[in-house]
């Protein structure tokens, strides 16, 4: 079940609607037997609206990023909710520049690697399910880490998939020692989540602020100040 009315249906949620189809249409046969013509009809109604509903969550645009060298671009679809100076204190234990992207049940849910490089790192975090957007999420919600080190500076990305109020299941392609590109997903999470990126301070140059959309694998949200290695 790759396209559904003309939309690629990224993989994470072709079982589950098929499931949903199968589910949905065993409940209007019965309803048609069971109870006749107008609840039938008004059953229809709702199981039509709730698949197209469910289908546009599931969607996965295909894009191809056009970037340059030092460009970082946007991990995911959203809004731009915080930029500020921050103590990591879940891996780094350093000062980090926190980059928060809130995705709604409207937005994309795929997500994308922001840059090219090798991951040196990746874990997962068992939490709560606290709203998204909330600023304790990024610590004390279930979450997914990954570090990156950047192929152009050797400088390293720390981006973390947070799940939200909703969202029960954050899938990560990433693994330790993964070789990664742009137009590479890195991800999904279902249902209402955010992305955190934790850039090193002073290293990149943030080029919209908070309150910005964001597009997935087209915005370029940063850039690094330092020149590429073979510079």
């Amino acid at each position: 079940m790759k396209r559904t009315f003309g939309i690629t249906i990224h993989k994470e949620g072709r079982k589950i609607l098929l499931w949903l189809l199968f589910i949905l249409a065993f409940l209007n046969l019965s309803i048609w037997i069971l109870a006749g013509h107008i609840a039938f009809v008004v059953l229809m109604t709702i199981s039509i609206v709730l698949f197209i509903f469910i289908t546009n969550f599931f969607r996965s645009p295909k894009r191809v990023v056009s970037a340059g060298p030092l460009d970082i671009v946007a991990p995911a679809d959203g809004k731009v909710v915080v930029i500020e100076k921050t103590f990591e204190s879940g891996l780094l234990h350093e000062e980090r520049v926190q980059f928060s992207i809130f995705m709604s049940i409207f937005n994309v849910h795929a997500n994308w690697y922001p840059i090219e490089g090798k991951v040196i790192h990746y874990s997962h975090q068992s939490g709560n399910f606290l709203a998204a957007y909330l600023p304790k999420s990024s610590i004390e919600n279930e979450r997914s880490t990954v570090v990156i080190r950047a192929s152009v500076n050797q400088k390293t990305l720390l981006i973390r998939q947070i799940a939200g109020a909703m969202a029960r299941r954050i899938v990560t392609y990433a693994y330790t020692d993964k070789n990664v590109h742009l137009n590479e997903h890195l991800g999904f999470i279902k249902f209402g989540s955010r992305v955190d990126i934790f850039f090193p301070m002073d290293s990149v140059e943030i080029l919209v602020k908070p309150g910005d959309k964001t597009i997935g694998n087209k915005t370029i949200i940063a850039r690094w100040k330092e020149q590429p290695a073979n510079n």
